[in-house]
């Protein structure tokens, strides 16, 4: 009975208990539902705040987006602006140094004639050179002109003359005195000489006369403040002395080579001016069959390399031909040595010229350097001794090389001409003394 009224009292206990539960859950339920439903409002809330704040954002970055742009822009242009003013800026700089050189070479340039541009630092560089250019107009006119004033100038003996100058702008001028007329040159520190060149007294009594000729015998300078050394005629003495020693040498062997070729061409003269005529004698004793004797005799008389050969082509006529021949041979290589004397001495001389010649060149271009070293390039008088020797002993080697060259192989096949007829004769005498049966 107690279990059972225990087990009710339990139920009873847990039906309460449960609708207690149940309610609480409800109410747990509704109040979380309620927070749902705050939360899904709140979502959508802040959703869409955060879609206003985003395109907010996304309008204020587009704004600063096209401003950023706009400043970008404008800073290119100031950046341009900046290069072009530079860019003036340094074609102003440039500019202002380019007058300042022109300016500096119209003060050097018109300094010699008496005119200065500027007296103080205030005077702009237009002003200088508006005046500069006005200088230099009335200076053009005034150069480019002819005017006669007073003056004296040197003689070629040294002596000093009063008489009319007549200038010729400033480059040239003229003297016209009762001792002498002709053209100037500068005699140093301002002065005038009378420079020795023919025909120019009758340009300048033209000249001072207002006459304008078309052909003028005139002597350009630069300035009168270096003297100009007279006009030398180059004589054949000046140009064998500056050959110096080389060149003498050349030249006595060019002499000693001609003697030598007129001493062979009187030899080789005498050796073959009587083969002809010899040949004709015994060739007329042998178509007369009067032996080799006879021939032998008539022919005595005569001298020379062609009639030692035929004599001795005679004198062995009877012996067997191969035997004859070896003596007309024999005989006209002995001859040879006195046909040929000096020919090959002065091809020598001839291949020697030219070597000599270039050693002079290079003994002279030698020299030349040893000046340039101790002295420079400033005065090309002390230049002009060596160059000289270079340029004459090369001339004088081709001078002497190229006629003895030409005169020594002449004379050679001259030679070699008279030894051919030598042998030729000698044969045609054997010949005939053997187509005669006279051997």
């Amino acid at each position: 009975m107690k279990k059972l009224t225990t087990i009710a009292l339990i139920l009873l206990s847990s039906a309460l208990y449960g609708s207690q539960l149940s309610d609480a859950y409800q109410k747990e339920y509704t109040f979380l539902k309620a927070q749902k439903s705050e939360l899904e409002t709140r979502l959508v809330s802040e959703k869409l705040q955060q879609d206003t704040d985003v395109n907010a954002s996304k309008l204020k970055m587009e704004a600063l987006r096209e401003n950023l742009i706009a400043i970008t822009n404008e800073l290119q242009l100031k950046q341009d602006e900046l290069e072009k003013a530079t860019k003036k800026l340094g074609d102003k700089q440039g500019n202002t140094d380019l007058t300042s050189n022109v300016i500096m070479q119209m003060t050097t340039t018109l300094e010699p004639y008496g005119i200065k541009l500027s007296e103080n630092n205030q005077t702009t560089s237009v002003e200088k050179a508006t005046k500069a250019f006005d200088f230099t107009i009335g200076l053009y006119s005034k150069l480019s002109s002819i005017e006669t004033t007073k003056g004296k100038f040197y003689l070629p003996n040294g002596s000093v003359v009063e008489g009319d100058i007549v200038k010729v702008g400033n480059i040239a001028a003229y003297g016209i005195s009762t001792t002498a007329t002709g053209a100037l040159a500068p005699a140093g520190e301002g002065n005038y000489k009378l420079w020795n060149a023919a025909d120019s007294s009758d340009d300048a009594k033209a000249l001072f006369a207002k006459e304008m000729l078309p052909d003028l015998n005139i002597f350009v300078y630069e300035n009168l403040d270096k003297e100009v050394e007279y006009q030398k005629e180059k004589t054949y003495k000046d140009t064998l002395r500056a050959g110096g020693s080389i060149g003498y040498i050349t030249l006595i062997l060019g002499i000693f080579g001609l003697l030598l070729l007129a001493y062979r061409a009187l030899l080789l003269s005498r050796s073959g001016s009587n083969v002809d005529e010899i040949t004709n004698i015994v060739v007329e004793k042998v178509n007369n069959r009067e032996g080799s004797g006879a021939a032998l005799e008539a022919i005595k008389a005569y001298e020379g390399s062609t009639a030692r050969v035929i004599k001795a082509t005679l004198r062995n006529i009877g012996k067997n031909r191969e035997h004859v021949e070896d003596i007309i041979m024999e005989n006209i290589l002995n001859e040879s040595s006195r046909i040929d004397k000096f020919g090959n001495f002065v091809l020598v001389i001839a291949a020697v010229a030219p070597l000599l010649g270039l050693l002079g060149t290079v003994t002279g271009m030698i020299a030349t350097f040893d000046i340039i070293t101790e002295h420079g390039t400033g005065d090309p008088k002390l230049l002009s001794g060596g160059i000289a020797e270079a340029l004459v002993t090369t001339m004088f080697g081709l001078i002497v090389a190229i006629p003895l060259l030409l005169l020594g192989n002449l004379l050679t096949g001259w030679a070699q001409n008279i030894k051919d007829s030598m042998e030729h004769s000698a044969l045609h005498i054997v010949n005939l003394f053997e187509k005669n049966n006279l051997r």
